[in-house]
């Protein structure tokens, strides 16, 4: 068998700044507020909702950051979605080190995943409520980009 896909949507979340929490046997927790963004796709569009989400990331004791994210989505025709996803991002601790301190870094340096599920009443939208997806980021200035795919 193979693994096929096929795009969802690429999406651009804006963060606030983060409430950076004292560190536990766990690492330090970050918890970052969605202010909006944007996705697109050939299948839905729309915008991330401003105070409709947040990021209560983990920045483990080896660097690795762990995301448990929920944001709320508006497509283009009024469709309200609820997007949660699990992630990581890892990689050497210069890169991590560089994308720490705000510089563009190219995602092929480090990995990044996330494994998005979907909500939603809408019915021209129910078929996300059955999907399985996956997401490559990338982190820009004002938050993550991620292309987000339908594993078929």
């Amino acid at each position: 068998m193979e693994l096929r896909s096929r795009p969802l949507f690429v999406i651009e979340a804006d963060l606030d700044p983060p409430q950076v929490n004292e560190p536990t046997p766990a690492g330090v927790r970050k918890i970052v507020a969605v202010n909006g963004g944007r996705f697109a796709g050939e299948r839905l569009r729309g915008r991330v909702l401003p105070a409709g989400g947040a990021d209560w990331a983990l920045v483990r004791n080896d660097g690795s950051l762990v995301l448990d994210v929920r944001l709320t989505l508006e497509t283009d025709d009024g469709a309200r979605i609820f997007m949660s996803y699990r992630g990581v991002r890892h990689g050497p601790p210069a890169v991590l080190a560089r994308l720490a301190r705000g510089e563009p870094v190219e995602p092929s340096e480090y990995y990044f995943r996330i494994v998005p599920a979907f909500e939603t009443g809408a019915a021209a939208y129910a078929w996300l409520n059955n999907i399985i997806a996956v997401g490559i980021g990338e982190r820009l200035a004002v938050g993550p980009r991620y292309s987000v795919f339908e594993i078929l």
